[in-house]
């Protein structure tokens, strides 16, 4: 599960920004809200987060900064070249920032034990990158990594707890690839679990670049997975009484995502076609996908991977995701990861809205709240509900359009 995630000098933030999900001493909606970690240091994490603020505030990069973190980890061992370069795009409103390393931090649990893993790059390089492994209280570091100007190569430093062909992982490194990406390929069975967890838990969904239907209609093709489907759209009372799919010669467009950015790729192949069977006491039809509403296209193409979310754990990030949903469809979809009958491994769902119906005392915790604005120099800040202290009582929907808290947008009036 996450704790933490850091960014620092990357496209609108400019100095460092923490998204925890860390829990309060608060005990409303505990047994709901919060998954322990049966940690004495932080007892609970909160199991969904939800930035607000107007546009262009930032919330969107808080969440492309964790899914780029996560292309780094992921492509830059196997699918970077020697010399290629990262496509990361530093805060550029600061001369003194065009020059300086964008720098990302996470920190997670995994099988009970904590781990804070980080790196800094820029288009040319990584300048750092750390290993920290919590087994006890006091951390132990298994790597460090520095990139020494006067000598132009990296210098590590490795712990005894690493062990392993270290100075072989250590060669085989370029200098704009991870050593922990690097030692991962080679099946380091202590950097293995981290790479796979940062690669595997993290789960981007970027409603912006039209959310594909891939993995639901994948999911489709097995009978469990059908059933689970077809509850999924069920509950959400959009008269789909069946769902099957049948093959089809076609084109298949795919965008991938890399540390070099976004490409467009094309490829013919048999796929996959989803039928949706609508009934009324007069008849029958049968759709295809791109024929049903943009919000049940929307709702069928994250019914897998909630699914998958829920029965294994992950983290969803999902920007916008009441993006074509009504607001009841959205608070069911949170409650899912709040209802312990059906999140049993700690899934957690991290999203941005605008939806301020959501802003509510009896859906989350203040400590799950996040708002962002921006400074006067263009920078984004992100901070909590709970800087703000929040009376017992008071109606958070109405004090975040008032203004109370910042991060709403501010018209002239004067025409």
């Amino acid at each position: 599960m996450l704790l933490e995630f850091r960014v620092r000098n990357f496209r609108s933030i400019r100095d460092e920004i923490i998204v925890s999900f860390i829990a309060s001493n608060d005990k409303k909606l505990a047994e709901t809200n919060l998954t322990s970690t049966s940690l004495k240091s932080l007892s609970y994490v909160v199991r969904s987060a939800v930035i607000y603020g107007p546009n262009a505030s930032g919330k969107s990069t808080i969440l492309q900064a964790l899914n780029y973190m996560r292309s780094v980890v992921s492509e830059s061992a196997t699918s970077m070249q020697s010399g290629q370069h990262f496509n990361v795009q530093p805060f550029r409103l600061d001369s003194s920032c065009v020059t300086m390393p964008t720098e990302f931090e996470i920190t997670f649990l995994l099988y009970g034990i904590r781990y804070q893993y980080g790196f800094s790059l820029t288009p040319e390089k990584i300048i750092d990158e750390w290993l920290l492994v919590y087994r006890a209280a006091k951390p132990q570091q298994w790597f460090n990594r520095h990139y020494d100007e006067s000598t132009q190569n990296s210098v590590y430093e490795f712990s005894s707890h690493l062990s392993g062909p270290r100075k072989v992982w250590q060669k085989t490194t370029r200098s704009n690839a991870l050593f922990l990406s690097t030692a991962a390929q080679f099946n380091s069975l202590l950097i293995l679990p981290v790479y796979r967890w940062i690669v595997e838990q993290l789960v981007p969904l970027n409603t912006g670049f039209n959310l594909s239907a891939d993995l639901t209609t994948a999911l489709l093709q097995s009978d469990i997975g059908k059933r689970e489907i077809c509850e999924f759209l069920a509950s959400a009372d959009i008269s789909i009484s069946e769902i099957f799919s049948v093959p089809r010669q076609g084109y298949r467009q795919l965008i991938l995502f890399s540390p070099e950015g976004p490409h467009i790729t094309s490829e013919e192949n048999e796929i996959i076609i989803p039928q949706f069977v609508h009934k009324t006491e007069k008849g029958s039809a049968t759709f295809e996908l791109h024929e049903e509403s943009i919000g049940t296209q929307h709702l069928y193409a994250l019914a897998a991977p909630i699914l998958d979310a829920l029965r294994y754990g992950k983290l969803i990030i999902v920007d916008e995701l009441d993006s074509s949903l009504h607001p009841l469809m959205v608070r069911k979809l949170v409650r899912m990861f709040h209802d312990t009958k059906i999140n049993k491994l700690g899934a957690q769902l991290l999203f941005t809205t605008h939806d301020t119906s959501l802003l509510d005392r009896a859906l989350f915790r203040s400590d799950q709240i996040w708002f962002t604005e921006k400074d006067q120099n263009q920078a984004t800040n992100l901070y909590p509900l709970t800087d703000f202290s929040p009376r017992e009582n008071e109606a958070w929907e109405r004090g975040y359009l008032i203004g109370r808290y910042g991060a709403v947008p501010f018209f002239n009036e004067s025409n």
